[in-house]
């Protein structure tokens, strides 16, 4: 059933971009159904792998600002035919337009399950927030920075973290001052990232809370991924001819996963994202990102 988050089309059409930018542009983005009918039954779609490269082609070339990070393209099967999936999350750097078009009142929010012309008061109101809440220009709680954890984090790829490292990164605001970029990748800051574990459905009997952070967010980052990992079961399963393998989760689009909802996280909020394990289910939740299910 389409709702305003969901949208179906039975093939692709030159208006996809018309409708991923009114799910950038929605808070809570939105997904995509190509292969299904206005009614949600499978017409499935010929040549899956070689639509998704198509679609990534579409969205990173004729839209602006760049969605890349911002949009999952995921092949599955409904009734036997082959779909794709397409998952938007609500873009931080609203609002989005269609290259071509240029920033008119050409930009598309969803309302229903309908995509409706932005007015001018919508586009002014986006480009205020976009300025407001841009890290890169709050200035930091605290100048009296370090960053070890990320001198060794650059030492371990090789690379060499010099005297410029806060201008070459972007890691101060106008006046000179360390921003809030700085602030999140310093050794100490306020941030931390949760990670909890449910025995049920919901979150009534927790098992296991873990939270990382208040120190440099690439460390945060790396030891989500390493708790996610252990979490992420391999099952094994021995025939006459093979023993084979099979992962939780796909490990890659997991990593992936976990990785965009910490670097388009809305940190204005001073919220970090929080991942969740359900006895069916993991659970993403990053604000201004929908909320992802991975399931079993």
């Amino acid at each position: 059933m389409e709702t305003n988050r969901i949208e179906y089309k039975q093939k692709l059409t030159d208006h996809l971009e018309k409708e991923v930018v009114a799910f950038l542009n929605y808070l809570g983005g939105g997904i995509i159904y190509i292969g299904i009918d206005d009614n949600g039954n499978a017409i499935g779609i010929n040549e899956p792998d070689q639509m998704q490269l198509q679609i990534k082609d579409r969205l990173k070339n004729n839209i602006v600002p760049s969605c890349l990070g911002l949009f999952d393209i995921v092949k599955e099967q409904k009734n036997g035919k082959n779909i794709i999936k397409l998952i938007v999350a609500s873009g931080y750097e609203r609002p989005y337009y269609i290259k071509k078009y240029g920033l008119s009142e050409k930009e598309h929010l969803f309302v229903g399950s309908a995509s409706e012309p932005m007015n001018t008061r919508m586009i002014e109101d986006l480009f205020a927030k976009r300025t407001r809440n841009n890290i890169g220009k709050i200035k930091s709680p605290r100048q009296d920075l370090k960053f070890q954890q990320l001198q060794i984090y650059y030492d371990t790829g090789g690379k060499t973290l010099n005297e410029q490292f806060a201008k070459n990164l972007e890691l101060l605001n106008e006046d000179g001052h360390y921003n809030y970029v700085a602030y999140l990748l310093a050794d100490n800051n306020t941030t931390s990232v949760k990670v909890a574990k449910y025995s049920g459905l919901d979150r009534v009997d927790l098992i296991q809370s873990e939270e990382y952070g208040f120190g440099s967010l690439i460390r945060a980052t790396k030891q989500v991924l390493d708790k996610i990992e252990l979490e992420n079961k391999t099952f094994t399963k021995i025939t006459s001819k093979q023993r084979i393998e099979r992962r939780q989760w796909n490990a890659v689009a997991l990593r992936e996963a976990v990785i965009n909802a910490i670097v388009h996280n809305d940190y204005t909020y001073e919220l970090a994202p929080k991942f969740e394990f359900f006895s069916n289910r993991f659970e993403i939740t990053s604000w201004r990102f929908a909320t992802r299910f991975v399931g079993r």
